[in-house]
């Protein structure tokens, strides 16, 4: 049975009377208003400060991290769906924050790259974004971060592979 802390000390299970679900404790909707409540206020910063949507920043990251990418690598490496990838990246082509190039062994897919603006908007941006994880984690010890890093990362493969058995049935 899985337990949420409500208020200092106290601790409420996410199922009811007669197993009745109780949505304030459910883990599933827990981490999406936690997570929806992080995106929201970097998004906002984004938004204001560089005219980016989260997405965007997502795609940018990304490519100064790992170089040049088709869109169906992005798609894998941020579990966004393929829409959301194609819309982020026609925005920031638009804005010539990343260059695009026929790929070299598949003619029909391209390859996104960052241009010199987008590698300076990263470099602007990056900063921010570690300012506002140290702002998010200001209340949790080293230790509990990594604990939170390591369980987010065992929930995502078991979703995966939920999805994956369920997509199979």
């Amino acid at each position: 049975m899985s337990l949420l802390r409500q208020g200092p000390g106290r601790l409420r299970s996410s199922q009811g009377e007669a197993g009745r679900l109780q949505l304030d404790a459910y883990l599933p909707y827990r981490l999406s208003v936690a997570s929806n409540a992080v995106s929201d206020l970097i998004a906002r910063a984004y938004q204001d400060r560089f005219g980016l949507a989260v997405p965007q920043w997502r795609l940018i990251c990304v490519l100064a991290e790992d170089g040049a990418l088709t869109q169906g690598q992005i798609v894998a490496r941020t579990v966004m769906d393929k829409v959301t990838v194609s819309r982020a990246a026609q925005g920031l082509l638009g804005r010539r924050l990343v260059t695009r190039v026929a790929h070299r062994a598949d003619g029909r897919s391209h390859v996104l790259a960052l241009s010199r603006e987008g590698e300076r908007l990263y470099a602007e941006i990056a900063p921010m974004a570690l300012a506002y994880e140290q702002a998010l984690i200001a209340g949790l010890s080293p230790r509990e971060v990594e604990d939170l890093k390591r369980l987010l990362l065992r929930l995502q493969a078991t979703a995966m592979k939920l999805a994956e058995t369920t997509s199979a049935d």
